[in-house]
């Protein structure tokens, strides 16, 4: 018992040993350690980020749905913007909206 004679008494109490490395093994060694709660956290976080866009995006596209639905001037608008048409007796001309990075 010499060995262990230097070490404190408080330091050889067992329930501090035991209650340290039960720490150590939870902190660092278990299947839901500190460093995995915090990148699930993360996860999580950007999770919630991602629905709060597309329920975001959701609702935008069913306003514009019911646009398109009930009045036939947003739906021609629409044709024209999103699919380029137009008319037998139009020209269509598109112009860039970047005129810079057309040339490139």
């Amino acid at each position: 018992m010499k060995l262990f004679s230097h070490i404190p008494a408080w330091l050889r109490n067992k329930y501090l040993i035991s209650i340290g490395i039960f720490a150590v093994l939870m902190l660092f060694f278990d299947r839901n350690d500190v460093f995995t709660q915090r990148e699930r956290k993360k996860q999580l976080q950007d999770l919630q980020q991602s629905k709060q866009y597309y329920s975001d995006r959701i609702s935008a596209e069913r306003k514009e749905l019911q646009q398109l639905k009930s009045n036939p001037a947003t739906l021609e608008k629409f044709a024209r913007e999103k699919y380029l048409m137009k008319k037998d007796d139009e020209d269509l001309f598109i112009v860039p909206e970047n005129p810079a990075k057309a040339n490139n």
